[in-house]
C-alpha cells in the first residue's frame, strides 16, 4: 500500500517541493523515515503516530516506511509532519481525494493532533506556486502569511482531524485567522532632531541613493537619534520587495500574525558585541539569516562600531559589494539576499568626552581606536559626517522638517534613478557598477576634473572614484537636474574625504 503527498523543504532562502511517500508493508511493526532527514524530522515518527491515534484515526501495526524525495536534499525542521501523516492515511485508505496530487501540506503536529505553526511558510508557499501547485494547507496561525501569495488556494487548519474531513469533502478550511490586527510601531520623526543640519542633509542624500554612511562625534550628540529616523524618510517597499523581506523574517520566525506583510524598510541594530555568525547568519543545522539579511531593503545600524571586532566588521565587505551573503555549509552554500543600507556610528576616541578639548587619549590611541574601520571597508562608505555639539540657539529653536517632507524629496530622487537605470535592472544609484557610470552616461572632462585631481593626489582609490560618481548622480537627482555638474562631483568627493578628520 502506497500513499503520496507533497511538502516543501527549505534550504536557507531556497525552497523546493518534496515528495512524501508512505509505504505500508508486512513485517515487524516499525516506522522509519528515509531521505536525508535531520533529528527533528526523524523525531516526527513519534509525533505523527500519536497525532493519528489521538485524532480518532488508525495507525497501522505494520512496517511503515516514509521516503522524502529528492533524497540528496537535506530535510530540516518539523514542517513535514502533516504531509507524512496524510501520506500514511492515504496509504491505509483512511483518506481518498483527488486533491492530494495538487496540494502541498505544511505544518508540525502535536501529540494531540493539533497543527502547530512553523517558520518559513511564505517562501514555502511561493516555491509551491512556482512548482505548479495551486493549493496549500497550512496551520491556521500562518494563514495570513500564506495568503499573501497570489494564485494559491490556501486553507488553514487547526488539527489533523480538520484536514482529513476536508479531504473527504465534509469540511471547509478557514481562509482567515481571527488574530487581532496590530499596527506597525511608529517610526520616529525627523522633526525631533534639532540642529545637525549637515548630518540631516547627509542622511537625506544617503536615503535618495541608498548610500552607506559613517557618523562620528561625541556621545549624546544625536548619531543614534538620526539613524533611527532614516527608515521614515525611505520610500515604502514595493510589493515584490515586501514579499522578499517578509519571507526572510518568516524564516527567522519574527512575523506577527496580526501584521503578516512588511511594507516599510526594516531597521536592524545588532549589539556591538555581536559575532560574525549573528551578523551574516549561520548556526548549527539550518543556516538561519543574520542581521544583514534581516536588514534587506532596509537599514543596518551598527552603533559603537569601533567597539566591534575587526574581523566582524571586515565580514561586511562582500555583502556590501554583492548584495547577498553566502554561508558555507557541509552540504553546500546557503545564500541570502542582503541589499541593505549600512549606517555606522562611532565616538572619536575611547574616552569619548562631551567636548573634544577634554580628550585624554594620545594621537596613537585615537588612530588605533578607529583603525578597526579598515581602508577597504571605508572605501565602500560613500558619506562620512563629523558631528559637533549644537549651539544653545539650535537647541532652543523649533523643530526642523518632518520625515514626510524629506521623504517626498527622497522619493522623487529615487524615481529619477529608477527611470534612468530601469532598463539595466538597477533601482538605486548605489547599485550601478562603475563601468556603467562611465559608459552608459559619460560625463564631460570638465565635470570629472575634481576626481582626476583626487586620483592624482592619491586621496581616492579607483573604487572610491566610482562611488563618488554614484554620489554625484544622487546629488543631481535631489536637485532635479538631468546631469551632474562639477560642483556635484566636488561635493561628493568632500563627503568621502572627511574621513581624514578622524
Amino acid at each position: 500500500m502506497l500513499g503520496q503527498t507533497q511538502a516543501v523543504g527549505l534550504n536557507a532562502f531556497a525552497a523546493r517541493v518534496v515528495d512524501v511517500q508512505a509505504s505500508i508493508s508486512s513485517g515487524l511493526p516499525g516506522f522509519s523515515v528515509t531521505g536525508n532527514p535531520d533529528a527533528s524530522v526523524r523525531e516526527a515518527r513519534d509525533r505523527v503516530r500519536a497525532a493519528i491515534r489521538n485524532s480518532g484515526l488508525s495507525f497501522p501495526e505494520l512496517k511503515v516506511t516514509v521516503a522524502l524525495s529528492p533524497a540528496d536534499m537535506p530535510k530540516v525542521g518539523s514542517g513535514f509532519d502533516l504531509a507524512m501523516a496524510v501520506a500514511i492515511l492515504a496509504a491505509t485508505d483512511q483518506v481518498a481525494s483527488e486533491m492530494l496530487a495538487s496540494t502541498v501540506f505544511l505544518g508540525e503536529l502535536g501529540l494531540d493532533g493539533r497543527l502547530r505553526p512553523i517558520r518559513g511558510v511564505l517562501p514555502a508557499v511561493i516555491a509551491a506556486r512556482q512548482a505548479g501547485y495551486r493549493r496549500a494547507v497550512v496551520p491556521i496561525e500562518t494563514i495570513a502569511e500564506a495568503a499573501l501569495v497570489e494564485g494559491m488556494d490556501v486553507g488553514g487548519a487547526s488539527d489533523l482531524g480538520e484536514v482529513t474531513r476536508w479531504l473527504e469533502g465534509d469540511h471547509v478550511l478557514d481562509t482567515v485567522h481571527a488574530a487581532p490586527v496590530t499596527q506597525a510601531p511608529p517610526v520616529p520623526d525627523m522633526a525631533d532632531v534639532v540642529g545637525q543640519h549637515e548630518a540631516r542633509y547627509a542622511l537625506e542624500i544617503a536615503a535618495a541613493g541608498a548610500h552607506h554612511v559613517l557618523m562620528t562625534g561625541p556621545p549624546g550628540i544625536g548619531k543614534t537619534m538620526l539613524a533611527r529616523r532614516l527608515p521614515g524618510i525611505l520610500p515604502p517597499l514595493g510589493l515584490e520587495d515586501s514579499l522578499e523581506v517578509t519571507a526572510i523574517h518568516s524564516l527567522v520566525g519574527e512575523l506577527s500574525p496580526g501584521r503578516p506583510l512588511i511594507t516599510e524598510p526594516p531597521f536592524v541594530a545588532p549589539h556591538h558585541s555581536s559575532s560574525t555568525t549573528a551578523l551574516l547568519g549561520g548556526g548549527t543545522g539550518f543556516a538561519r539569516p543574520g542581521a544583514v539579511s534581516k536588514a534587506h531593503r532596509g537599514v543596518l545600524f551598527l552603533d559603537e562600531c569601533a567597539e566591534m571586532g575587526s574581523h566582524v566588521l571586515e565580514s561586511l565587505r562582500e555583502p556590501l559589494e554583492d548584495g547577498e551573503v553566502r554561508v558555507p555549509r557541509r552540504d553546500g552554500v546557503a545564500t541570502y539576499p542582503a541589499r541593505f543600507q549600512l549606517i555606522l556610528a562611532a565616538n572619536p576616541c575611547p574616552c569619548a568626552p562631551a567636548h573634544d578639548v577634554d580628550c585624554v587619549c594620545s594621537a596613537v590611541v585615537r588612530r588605533r581606536y578607529l583603525g578597526k574601520l579598515s581602508g577597504p571597508l571605508m572605501d565602500r562608505v560613500d558619506i562620512r559626517v563629523r558631528m559637533d555639539p549644537p549651539g544653545n540657539t539650535a537647541l532652543m529653536s523649533g523643530s526642523g522638517e518632518s520625515s514626510a517632507e524629506v521623504r517626498t524629496r527622497v522619493t522623487a530622487a529615487r524615481a529619477a534613478a529608477v527611470e534612468r537605470w530601469s532598463e539595466f535592472g538597477w533601482r538605486t544609484n548605489a547599485e550601478v557598477p562603475g563601468s556603467a557610470l562611465r559608459q552608459k552616461f559619460p560625463l564631460p572632462p570638465e565635470v570629472l576634473r575634481p576626481i582626476e585631481l583626487f586620483l592624482r593626489d592619491g586621496r581616492v582609490t579607483a573604487r572610491g572614484a566610482d562611488r563618488a560618481l554614484r554620489l554625484a548622480w544622487t546629488l543631481c537627482d535631489l536637485r532635479g537636474a538631468e546631469r551632474p555638474v562639477e560642483d556635484d562631483v566636488a561635493q561628493a568627493l568632500l563627503y568621502r574625504d572627511r574621513g581624514a578628520s578622524w
